[in-house]
């Protein structure tokens, strides 16, 4: 053991990204670690929809990352190394390692994790920042409440599953906006979504308003586009949004590119959590020990179902992060490294 594969950007997509734009580096290991950090192997990275805008060189809620520099994201790995009175080789820890076989990381970033409590890919979906933020904008922004109806885009994501799950369980009507009959049919049979409908229905705007016939309370956004058009003349006064995502849009590239002055207007949103409200999981990070708590016992006994795509090797990571942004994953997206 003694390099390290990484994936680096190599350069940035001016719409739909391509493996060209992702580039496979190998590079020695460091020898010596500072104190207060770890080396990690990495078992499993999550792969999410906000990688891609941080690929483009725009001011966002963070920076972008830089050409040369191993893609984000977060991952489940084993301490190998350890600099650290408070982490022991052999550890399994969650943080943030990126697109890479080996990370050096602060102990600072890290949740160490007990995989008799629940199975580690959990810690990237359900029980991780999907998981999480759900809960933070459901349940801090939407504020849901029984008998209320919950609108959620992207409803079988791994944000969105969970969104309708909390919000059955606090009493409200759901309704799930998925892509294609088998997600819909998920939708309805394992999420127990009350409706589910297509975004590529032609007709989405008159079933949706059918579905809602007492309008809508909350709508979670994680797409934007046509979805937004056709929840807008069903809001009821006083609606919640949490805008956690736009992925219609991710693929725009910088912000003037392709932009019109409602999807400007819905990135700026999200950007800088205008009230209608944009947020980003970190600005609840205080709620996170408040949501495992909730959470995980949920997860173990099966009330909330969890759906995971896992796709083996980390030579099939740019690949496997295209699919995510065209929709071909179903569930949380995770890569299984060797």
């Amino acid at each position: 053991m003694t390099d390290n594969r990484k994936w680096v950007l190599a350069r940035r997509p001016a719409a739909e990204p391509s493996v060209a734009d992702f580039r496979l580096e190998v590079t020695p290991l460091p020898q010596q670690l500072a104190p207060g950090e770890v080396l990690v192997r990495t078992k499993f990275l999550s792969l999410d929809p906000y990688m891609r805008w941080r690929m483009n060189d725009a001011k966002s809620y963070a920076r972008p990352v830089a050409l040369g520099e191993v893609m984000v994201g977060t991952t489940v790995g084993e301490v190998l190394r350890s600099e650290s009175a408070d982490y022991a080789p052999g550890d399994l820890v969650v943080g943030a390692g990126g697109w890479q076989e080996y990370a050096v990381l602060p102990v600072a970033g890290l949740r160490k994790l007990d995989a008799a409590a629940a199975p580690l890919p959990t810690a990237l979906g359900s029980l991780g920042m999907p998981g999480f933020t759900a809960y933070a904008g459901l349940m801090k922004i939407g504020q849901p409440k029984a008998g209320e109806t919950v609108v959620v885009a992207a409803a079988t994501g791994s944000v969105g599953a969970m969104v309708g799950q909390l919000a059955r369980l606090q009493g409200c009507r759901t309704v799930a906006i998925a892509g294609g009959a088998e997600k819909c049919a998920y939708a309805l049979e394992t999420l127990k979504f009350d409706a589910a409908l297509d975004h590529r229905d032609p007709a989405l705007a008159e079933k949706l308003a059918a579905a809602c016939p007492q309008g809508i309370d909350v709508y979670f956004e994680n797409v934007g586009g046509k979805v937004w058009d056709a929840v807008i003349p069903l809001l009821n006064d006083f609606a919640r949004i949490p805008v956690c995502g736009l992925i219609s849009q991710y693929n725009l590239g910088n912000a003037a590119d392709g932009a019109t002055p409602m999807t400007a207007l819905m990135r700026d949103v999200l950007v800088k959590r205008l009230l209608l409200r944009g947020f980003i999981v970190t600005d609840f990070v205080e709620y996170r020990d408040e949501f495992l708590r909730y959470a995980t016992p949920l997860v173990a006994d099966g009330t909330l179902q969890v759906r995971e795509d896992i796709v083996d090797g980390m030579e099939n990571t740019p690949e496997a992060f295209i699919g995510l942004l065209a929709g071909r994953n179903f569930g949380k997206l995770i890569v299984r490294f060797a």
